[in-house]
């Protein structure tokens, strides 16, 4: 068997009402001070009471940073790694979706030393430390929690990644009950996100593994299994604990084994667009997965029959599997649905094959004509 290397968050809690610990955790990795990242949305639900009540009880004093945008941009970060010195911080929490937690991934990192952002783009660049670092996600998607990436926004119509260990956190706290109140439609497509990520790592032409098959091959059964519970009854809390538990372990899949086309083809559209990446990687994964299947077959096949046991094992009832899924649930399902015309495709392909990054995972090889040929599919 070939060898391989796999690395992870170092420590986890997984419970309904974790997020009340996260002081506790936070002292006893010698904070005193922390900032704590998040979005105005989760602010106005309220999900940061129970954090900022333990963190309180534990005597740590906190500095709330609210103003992370989705697709985090660059002066987003600067001014939360301003906000951050201000208030001397000597760790950071996040309690919020996946643009918190990468946004306190690059806090962590630029507060602590004399790092620049525009120095560690790509794999391997980071030098230095971070500070302490706590993420509790509050939608079941991008796995950001368990990840060492960081996405940011470059640019008016471009996403970049920093990618290095030192961004996996000391803790990540995963508390279903953060997740109650997501509407439907960001249920499904933080999910099919999720999906993504374990559908990608399970076929990467790169550092596959059988960890990390492993891990997706369960994340998949839960995410599958559950998806259109928690879209039918949001309060659900063990479909909400199934989901969040799945794409925690869908991230440590792709952690290891990267993500590819699908998510290539997928940030051209959410950077030129403004749409919300688990919905930018709906739109595009069955196209993408009907291209890969000649390179890829065997694997779709055990990935049907992960999805659906008995129904179908094979690539073409994947791919129809995974079409009608976004329907069941009501998302759009095209690109014109979200504003994209024929005449916006050539500038999305051009973009798409600027994620290297990405694109070198895929099975089968991409060429901007067949990113072209599939979003003109997906239109």
């Amino acid at each position: 068997m070939p060898g391989f290397t796999f690395q992870s968050t170092k420590s986890l809690l997984m419970e309904p009402g974790a997020s009340a610990r996260i002081g506790e955790l936070v002292k006893a990795l010698g904070c005193r001070s922390v900032l704590l990242v998040t979005d105005p949305g989760v602010m106005k639900a309220g999900l940061l009471q129970a954090g900022l009540k333990g963190l309180g009880q534990a005597g740590v004093a906190v500095t709330v940073f609210s103003e992370v945008e989705a697709d985090p941009p660059v002066h987003v970060i600067a001014r939360a790694v301003a906000m951050a010195r201000a208030a001397k911080a000597d760790g950071v929490v996040a309690i919020g979706g996946g643009s918190s937690m990468d946004v306190a991934k690059l806090v962590a990192l630029l507060a602590h030393g004399d790092e620049k952002l525009a120095d560690i783009y790509g794999v391997g660049m980071v030098k230095g430390k971070r500070l302490p670092l706590v993420l509790a996600p509050t939608t079941a998607g991008t796995g950001s929690e368990v990840t060492p990436i960081s996405i940011v926004t470059t640019g008016e119509n471009e996403k970049k990644g920093v990618v290095s260990p030192v961004l996996l956190p000391d803790w990540a706290v995963l508390d279903a009950e953060l997740t109650l109140g997501l509407p439907a439609h960001v249920t499904a497509a933080t999910g099919i996100d999720a999906m993504v990520h374990a559908i990608e790592a399970y076929t990467s032409k790169r550092l596959k593994n059988p960890m990390s098959d492993a891990l997706a091959r369960e994340a998949l059964r839960l995410l599958g299994g559950n998806i259109r519970i928690v879209c039918r009854d949001g309060a659900n809390i063990e479909a909400r604990h199934n989901m969040l538990f799945g794409s925690m372990l869908a991230g440590m899949a792709f952690a290891n084994a990267p993500v590819a086309a699908v998510h290539a083809l997928a940030y051209p559209v959410g950077a030129r667009f403004h749409v919300a990446h688990g919905l930018s990687n709906s739109l595009v994964l069955p196209q993408v997965l009907q291209f890969n299947a000649p390179a890829a077959e065997g694997h779709y096949a055990e990935i049907a029959d992960i999805l659906m046991p008995g129904k179908g094992n094979d690539a073409a009832s994947l791919v129809e599997w995974l079409a009608e899924l976004p329907v069941a649930l009501g998302l759009p399902t095209r690109l014109r649905d979200v504003g994209i015309r024929e005449t916006d495709l050539d500038a999305l392909a051009e973009d798409a094959m600027k994620q290297t990054r990405l694109l070198i995972n895929n099975p089968r090889e991409m060429t901007q004509a067949a990113a072209l040929g599939i979003y003109r599919a997906a239109l």
